[in-house]
């Protein structure tokens, strides 16, 4: 089958399309043909080696992506038979052989995907939309919040500007160029506005009037998390789960008591410890795309052969939503 070999960590040109071998199920295993494969922030982190803490490097060489939507096309033993030419969606674990024409999961780790969503979809929701819920639980929205959501053109953005306004709150959304600014403001967001203009934040407040925002929906940090914090209400809301910018946002325990901040960081150990785990989270994000209430913005996809350009291209912020790679 055909795959991606990474053989040692670095620039995204480690990435190798190759001929591999069929992975063969073992117990409890079944075997997808991949129909499409989720890419991650994370996968490119992964790539470059600079995991840590909970997320050690995997062991190479090694076939990287974590997501994967398609059809079972074998079981191993000690698998119900039934599942076999099913259409499912699984999470891998960490760098666990997406990025292939065959994959192999746990069957406890499948989902049966419903003819409505499209494979594409399923990928976006089993990792995306499950760790967008899992930071949602954390922010618990309610009607009166004003939401900043820095990236909000990204994949983990587009929900949570769809989730704010089902819960009826203000949406304000970032993102970086016009052509993204227009994307945000189609999902339906109160106010978008172009982060890398300089009065980005002048321009926010005054769309907003006497509100300010209550709750950050943070992942991006650096300048843009710094300055977003500085405009909350007294008594706001920061909901942290990443850096993308390369930085996480910078705070003292006096901006802490000056604001009357409450703060917390939600994905890594915290997620990962969840009480239930998160297969439950994958069940939901899965339901509310079925029902039309959250749908994620899926970016076109990048055949496999062209995962390193899917990851230059997520790293280099050109992407809008999802990116998937289908064989």
């Amino acid at each position: 089958m055909k795959a991606i070999q990474q053989y040692e960590f670095g620039a995204a040109d480690t990435l190798r399309f190759e001929d591999v071998a069929d992975p063969v199920p073992g117990d409890g295993q079944v075997l997808i043909e991949v129909a499409a494969a989720g890419v991650h922030l994370l996968d490119t982190i992964i790539r470059a080696g600079m995991t840590g803490g909970p997320f050690p490097p995997p062991t190479l060489p090694m076939t990287p992506g974590r997501e994967v939507a398609g059809v079972v096309g074998g079981v191993g033993p000690g698998v119900d038979g039934s599942w076999a030419g099913r259409s499912v969606v699984a999470h891998l674990g960490m760098a666990s052989g997406g990025y292939a024409a065959l994959a192999v999961a746990p069957a406890a780790a499948l989902h049966a995907v419903p003819d409505a969503i499209a494979p594409e979809t399923a990928v976006a929701m089993i990792g995306t939309g499950r760790t967008a819920l899992g930071i949602l639980d954390a922010a618990e929205l309610a009607a009166d919040d004003v939401v900043l959501i820095p990236a909000a053109a990204g994949g983990l953005g587009a929900l949570f500007v769809q989730a704010a306004r089902a819960a009826g709150a203000t949406a304000v959304g970032l993102a970086g160029g016009p052509d993204k600014v227009e994307q945000v403001r189609a999902l339906g967001a109160d106010v978008a506005v172009d982060y890398r203009e300089p009065d980005w934040a002048d321009q926010v407040q005054a769309a907003l009037g006497d509100r300010k925002p209550t709750l950050l929906l943070d992942g991006v940090g650096g300048a843009v998390g710094r300055t977003a914090l500085t405009m909350l209400d007294i008594g706001g809301r920061i909901v942290m789960f990443g850096g993308s910018s390369g930085a996480v946002t910078e705070f003292s325990s006096a901006d802490v008591v000056a604001g009357g901040l409450s703060v917390v960081w939600v994905t890594g150990p915290r997620m990962l410890r969840r009480y239930g785990g998160l297969r439950p989270l994958e069940t939901r994000a899965l339901a509310e795309a079925a029902a039309g209430r959250l749908v994620p913005v899926v970016h076109p996809p990048f055949p496999l052969a062209d995962a390193a350009a899917a990851h230059i291209a997520l790293e280099g912020r050109a992407t809008t939503g999802k990116v998937v790679l289908t064989p």
